[in-house]
């Protein structure tokens, strides 16, 4: 797999107008009729993530409008059975909002470049706790995630909600990082995970390299203000973040962990076992999410589209924005 020739470095923040996932408020019809949907919403944990069953994903206004509240009431949604085909993934994320090209370093689908293949055989493991591209200025606000063949066991994936963490912490702490802001930048493995895989050859390790030292280190506020429903969320994951600003090591990385551990504690943990067809959408600005690499060398393949989100707001007014700093962004 060669990654150079499909770098992708857009920092800069398009227009926010018209585009239901940006940080503009939604203006959905009512969701509380039953004659206007189809669908069963039947939630899947206690604090987040719901399953919707009895109809099929259509390009629809009116689809449009259900799912965006739905992602922004649940923060995931499960969808099994869809057997969306490539076109119709692509059509689906187009109906939702404005999908971005596939990844910023790794080259997407051949004929549809919003998709990124993670397939297990070619390093597409992700092992390890991340929200998508947090390391540009503009994550993306939601992902969907398709599932084209999958283990008999093993392969599932987990999401926690950094939502329901955030407001799990104790009140002085939740009042001390509400205004920390932290350092996030794309690593060579970004796209393979953890443990290093084997799928991965010399020469392609040296383009992520090369590549990964083009993308600038990117700062967010430790605690994001979701652009909908102006709720809190800690919005930092082993996966990008580098560091704190304004901290030493010690206190940066024992912060950082205690946060992480806090977050993936199993009462804001989702687990989905996959199934062929099954698909999944989350918001990727209240989430944060892990591919559970249990499944040696059996086929895995998924696919993903991600929705253009707008850059990260903190509670006092901090935007994401590239550092220029380099003493800031050094670590």
């Amino acid at each position: 797999m060669t990654v150079g020739s499909y770098l992708q470095l857009d920092m800069s923040t398009p227009p926010l107008t018209n585009q239901p996932l940006t940080n503009q408020p939604l203006t959905n019809p009512p969701l509380t009729n039953p004659p206007l949907t189809k669908w069963t919403v039947t939630p899947i944990t206690g604090v987040f993530g719901a399953e919707l069953t009895n109809g099929r994903l259509l390009d629809d206004a009116y689809e449009a409008a259900l799912f965006n509240q739905l992602l922004v009431d649940h923060r995931l949604l499960v969808l099994r059975d869809q057997n969306l085909t490539h076109a119709e993934q692509v059509a689906f994320a187009h109906s939702i909002g404005e999908p971005t090209p596939a990844h910023p370093v790794v080259p997407g689908h051949p004929d549809h470049p919003e998709i990124l293949v993670l397939d297990a055989a070619q390093g597409g493991r992700n092992a390890m706790w991340h929200t998508d591209v947090t390391f540009m200025p503009s994550p993306p606000a939601a992902s969907i995630l398709v599932a084209d063949s999958v283990p008999a066991s093993g392969g599932d994936t987990m999401w926690a909600d950094t939502r329901s963490a955030y407001e799990a912490l104790a009140a002085p702490l939740r009042t001390f990082v509400d205004g920390l802001e932290a350092i996030h930048r794309i690593t060579p493995l970004a796209y393979w995970g953890e443990p290093f895989d084997s799928a991965l050859g010399r020469d392609d390790a040296q383009q992520l390299l090369d590549d990964s030292r083009k993308v600038p280190p990117v700062v967010h506020p430790v605690v994001r203000v979701h652009p909908v429903t102006g709720r809190r969320n800690l919005f930092v994951n082993p996966g990008f973040t580098s560091h704190l600003v304004g901290m030493s090591r010690v206190e940066s990385d024992g912060l950082l962990q205690m946060l992480y551990a806090h977050m993936t504690q199993p009462a804001f943990v989702l687990r989905h076992r996959w199934r062929v067809g099954d698909v999944v959408i989350w918001d990727n600005r209240a989430t944060m999410h892990y591919a559970v690499d249990d499944y040696g060398t059996t086929e895995r393949r998924m696919r993903r589209v991600t929705i253009r989100g707008g850059t990260a707001s903190g509670p006092g007014g901090m935007e994401s924005a590239i550092v220029a700093d380099p003493l800031v962004a050094v670590r």
